[in-house]
């Protein structure tokens, strides 16, 4: 461990968001590792630092754009399994599993910062793309970096949207303190901060949603910048095995009353 990372350890970290500007308007088959390094170039890039990069500027980089027409067979076509649904005056709200195990509405397919008459869908793999973004970093400024892919989420039991990380390279995504002891000094059990989504979350106070700022720059947190290895955002998607509502209420609802039905004709049916 460095000077710099003992001391963020021993006093916590002086954190420090920049927003990168001049990307410019992102299109398919950019390269955007060269268009962010370019982007970056100006902050002098650190040892340590860590890279937020919005998820629609790969989407576009990426060519993951379709017409607007098409948005309810593209929601299909990234779900893997449905989770709850709502009608509303304006027609039909879906939470569904994304093939890549992200819970969300739409499959995060969305019409925002995108040009009229087209959506965006997901990025194919952002735990790739943030690996090849990383990569190309490190190679260019010399220095360890890390990159989090962000996306907007609802949240359960919550109003309102935040940033999370649905991708991560060379950052410590997850930080589990079970056997470690609070100030104190009670020990600690299950405690583990998601710290790939605190940055994403952080860095959009920085980036907001309609500023045309597309990547910040995080400084702080070196301790938790890693080597390319390290798991991505994957690591955060609860196990289906392990999630506690893994239906919505009215789906749930519904699942249990056909096993009840289906059970009671099994037993008519049986002669008992």
């Amino acid at each position: 461990m460095t000077e710099r990372e003992r001391g963020e350890a021993e006093r916590g970290p002086d954190l420090e968001l920049r927003a990168v500007r001049g990307m410019g308007e992102i299109r398919p088959g950019d390269d955007l590792p060269a268009l962010i390094g370019d982007a970056l170039a100006p902050l002098g890039p650190a040892e340590g630092d860590i890279v937020v990069v919005t998820s629609k500027i790969i989407s576009k980089a990426e060519g993951r754009i379709r017409p607007a027409a098409e948005r309810e067979q593209a929601i299909d076509d990234e779900s893997v399994r449905l989770v709850a649904s709502r009608e509303h005056p304006g027609g039909v709200t879906r939470i569904v599993e994304h093939r890549t195990g992200l819970v969300l509405a739409a499959a995060g397919v969305d019409a925002s910062n995108t040009d009229e008459g087209t959506i965006l869908l997901l990025p194919e793999d952002s735990d790739a793309s943030a690996r090849a973004i990383a990569a190309a970093l490190r190679s260019r400024f010399g220095v360890a970096v890390g990159v989090v892919v962000s996306d907007t989420l609802g949240r359960a039991w919550r109003v309102g949207q935040t940033d999370a990380a649905i991708g991560a390279a060379g950052v410590r995504v997850l930080e589990p303190l079970a056997g470690q002891v609070d100030a104190s000094g009670r020990p600690l059990t299950v405690t583990a901060p998601a710290i790939a989504d605190e940055i994403a979350a952080a860095a959009d106070l920085v980036a907001g949603k309609a500023t045309g700022v597309p990547v910040v720059l995080v400084r702080g947190l070196a301790r938790h910048v890693t080597g390319l290895d390290e798991p991505g955002a994957r690591r955060l998607v609860r196990p289906a095995a392990d999630d506690m509502f893994r239906q919505g209420a009215d789906e749930a609802y519904r699942a249990g009353l056909e096993a009840g039905r289906r059970e009671a004709m099994a037993t008519t049916g049986s002669g008992t």
